[in-house]
């Protein structure tokens, strides 16, 4: 059997009732489903005996701008044991959060933080969310596609230049 498609028999056998979308592209298994599902799914992931997706390699989002939820989350995996990588993906309004996997993965804290930055997606129940490149009185984030290119004149001081 495929690595993927072990993967896949065992998301769909073990949740029968959750809807996966599941895509393979360019060799790449991606796996969406709703985001009340996120903890459950990946602590599965990670302790299944066959799967041990052990490391979480990324945490970051897609802003879509107009869709109704602006946002999709996507959860980079790794399994040493099987050597494939996949990711997860869940859909979330900008109004909404998401639930912190860093209860399951030690490393999302850090990539949580990143996109909560960068994004201004929060994740419930994170043990220390804040601001990690932009000043926490920044009230803007950078990567969202309604943040001009050129950033906001005067919305950061810079530093003054030395003589």
């Amino acid at each position: 059997m495929d690595l993927k498609e072990l993967v896949t028999k065992k998301l769909t056998e073990k949740f029968p009732q959750i809807n996966f979308d599941i895509t393979d592209y360019k060799d790449q298994l991606a796996v969406t489903f709703d985001k009340q599902h996120i903890v459950t799914i990946s602590d599965f992931l990670k302790n299944d005996e066959d799967l041990q997706f052990k490391l979480c390699e990324d945490v970051t989002a897609v802003d879509w701008a107009r869709r109704k939820n602006r946002f999709t989350v996507v959860y980079h995996i790794f399994s040493l044991k099987l050597n494939l990588r996949i990711r997860l993906k869940t859909d979330v309004d900008e109004s909404e959060s998401v639930e912190s996997v860093s209860s399951i993965w030690k490393t999302a804290n850090w990539h949580e933080r990143e996109t909560y930055d960068m994004y201004g997606i929060t994740f419930k129940n994170h043990p220390d969310l804040r601001r990690m490149y932009m000043p926490e009185e920044f009230e803007y984030h950078p990567l969202r596609k309604d943040f001009p290119l050129m950033g906001i004149p005067g919305s950061l001081p810079l530093p003054k230049k030395e003589n």
